[in-house]
């Protein structure tokens, strides 16, 4: 008889490195959305295995001195994201940022000088998946974007992907891989709201099998998610992460 293990997340402990580096490329995606590029030789060898991985991005202010240690980096403004896409040979990490407000992250991704430097750090633990599920569900918002796309592009092909992602009007058309076993469907803020269409998904819309679910958005949504999820659905907690990406205000 053969045994199918449920499939699960594990949290791995991570060596976390500080890395110096420099802005070398900028592409904006949609008016309210734009990846960076970032480079040097600190950051050959860079790895972020988990599809949900974070690193934090401190910021050097121009025209002054680059810090000398550690500790002088870790002084200055910072926020964290998830990597997207990386080649640890030549040295490169690139970031989706979503552009809102004027804190120092979407400042300094929509308008810091090329050559600007930064230095990246982490990500000081993953999230392993320990055995292919038979189905994924993924929702959040832009700030969960390169996490699902992520999880999309690293699933075994063909299982199918229940995907909802709210934006805002002007990121509607954000990028997010696709095929014909993943289900996307993007919420336009204003019009419509994460949190509704995860408290209109009942018991039957759960998939079949071993599901894995991951939700990140703003912390107003975690309650809904983990109804759905530890709730309705009752999905086992090692199989589900929510997060709570970031609060109103």
């Amino acid at each position: 008889m053969t045994v199918t293990t449920p499939a699960a997340f594990e949290t791995v402990p991570l060596e976390a490195r500080l890395r110096p580096a420099e802005l070398v490329a900028r592409t904006w995606l949609t008016p309210g959305y734009v990846r960076i590029r970032v480079a040097g030789e600190d950051l050959r060898g860079f790895e972020a295995p988990g599809a949900d991985d974070h690193v934090r991005l401190f910021f050097a202010p121009a025209g002054v001195a680059l810090p000398a240690t550690p500790e002088e980096w870790r002084e200055l403004p910072s926020r964290e994201y998830t990597p997207m896409n990386a080649d640890p040979v030549e040295g490169w990490v690139e970031f989706d940022v979503v552009i809102h407000g004027d804190g120092p992250g979407s400042q300094w991704a929509s308008a810091a000088p090329l050559g600007s430097a930064l230095a990246v750090a982490g990500p000081r633990r993953t999230n392993a998946v320990t055995a292919e599920p038979d189905a994924w569900f993924l929702a959040g918002d832009e700030t969960a974007v390169p996490a699902i796309s992520r999880f999309l592009r690293s699933r075994r092909p063909g299982t199918p992907a229940r995907v909802l992602v709210e934006v805002a009007p002007e990121n509607e058309l954000v990028p997010i891989p696709g095929d014909a076993a993943a289900h996307v469907t993007v919420l336009v803020r204003g019009r419509d709201r994460l949190t509704d269409a995860l408290a209109a998904l009942g018991e039957s819309d759960r998939p079949s099998g071993s599901v894995l679910g991951f939700v990140a958005s703003e912390a107003e949504v975690v309650p809904a998610a983990r109804a759905l999820l530890l709730g309705r659905w009752e999905l086992p907690a090692e199989a589900v992460i929510v997060k709570g990406y970031w609060r109103h205000g």
